[in-house]
């Protein structure tokens, strides 16, 4: 598979994605276990850069010794696509996956799965990116078209910046347009306007007359990258959240060093992904990396995390990604630290629980 197709997934297929919510929040839909001590579990995983760590953490024996540590097996499995791998997870065939807090929201928590974010490991800061031809202005956008892939992060990222200058969707023209062909689109004549996420930013910002007008480093903590778990599964096993951030941090401490062990540790990535160390490492540039978990716990504790995430929940629902039983944005509640509550706090679906990475920072993994 081409390095642009795979590194992709993440948002590929968000329009089936969401089709697919609409449809599970009509169905009662099983956990990934029933509420029970266990000694097995399983974690989804695809392709992108936030996540491709946890092929390093499974294939260099992090994983294994972790998991040995709290006598549990951990199997960690990559699935091709990204959506299909929520799905699953949501379906019950995985005890955790890979996903940025927009689809945790929209498919697991709004299908009715309580859903745990475990490890908040970054939050695009650049990847994803609003580029104009031959202006420099997002006011000029009005009455024009804008090709994206539609119902995904760069139709969020679109409409916050629309939002920064006065405008909104019903001031422009949604294109919809495939991920795999925006930059071809962008090198026509009659395409002026697009949003894009890394590679393709990168390819569309080397078309003459390109102007970067507004990045994700726009709206920080916006588009979070996440491991989630099931929410009764790691209840009743503890063990299991310990040994995924313990495992995960682990790697953290190392590969984001100037170090020799951390720059093989990056060239490995880049080519399990399909691109290089140069490549990889750009890509995190775009990228608000937690290297250290007292800076994840720090983030999601924050106002800002809080702020974000009510625009996603939002945004969701007035594209009706929670699904045609929600009433409001406020259907699916999202709980974080300090008693906050987005959202009914009776149907608490999603929950930002920096409880396990705070042991990881204070050294009691």
């Amino acid at each position: 598979m081409k390095k642009s197709t795979r590194f992709t997934q993440r948002c590929k297929q968000m329009l089936t994605g969401s089709l697919l919510t609409i449809a599970a929040s009509t169905m009662i839909l099983p956990a990934a276990a029933t509420a029970e001590e266990r000694d097995s579990f399983r974690l989804a995983w695809s392709i992108y850069a936030g996540w491709m760590p946890w092929q390093y953490i499974d294939e260099s024996g992090i994983m294994e010794k972790w998991a040995d540590k709290y006598d549990i097996d951990v199997e960690i499995v990559q699935i091709n696509d990204y959506i299909e791998s929520i799905n699953q997870y949501t379906a019950g065939q995985f005890d955790g996956v890979v996903a940025t807090s927009m689809d945790a929201l929209s498919i697991p928590a709004a299908g009715g799965v309580d859903t745990t974010a475990l490890i908040v490991g970054d939050y695009s800061n650049g990847n994803d990116g609003l580029v104009m031809k031959d202006s420099d202005d997002i006011a000029d956008l009005k009455g024009q078209s804008i090709n994206l892939v539609e119902l995904s992060v760069s139709h969020y990222l679109l409409a916050q910046a629309l939002d920064s200058v006065g405008l909104s969707e019903r001031d422009v023209t949604v294109v919809n347009t495939g991920d795999a062909d925006i930059v071809a689109a962008f090198n026509t004549d009659g395409v002026r306007n697009v949003a894009a996420w890394n590679p393709q930013l990168t390819d569309v910002m080397s078309v003459p007359g390109a102007n970067l007008v507004f990045d994700s480093s726009h709206i920080p903590g916006h588009i979070k990258d996440l491991t989630i778990v099931n929410t009764e599964t790691l209840a009743a096993n503890p063990a299991l959240g310990k040994a995924l951030t313990g495992a995960w941090f682990e790697l953290m401490a190392i590969m984001g060093t100037d170090t020799e062990e951390g720059a093989e540790i990056r060239a490995f990535l880049g080519e399990a992904s399909g691109t290089d160390q140069a490549g990889y490492e750009m890509q995190l540039d775009g990228m608000k990396m937690f290297w250290e978990p007292a800076d994840a716990v720090s983030f999601i504790s924050s106002k800002e995390a809080v702020t974000a995430m009510e625009d996603v929940r939002q945004f969701s629902f007035e594209r009706g990604l929670l699904g045609d039983g929600a009433p409001s944005a406020d259907f699916v509640g999202i709980s974080f630290p300090g008693d906050v509550i987005l959202g009914d706090s009776a149907n608490i679906k999603l929950r930002f629980d920096p409880s396990y990475m705070q042991m990881a920072a204070d050294g009691e993994l």
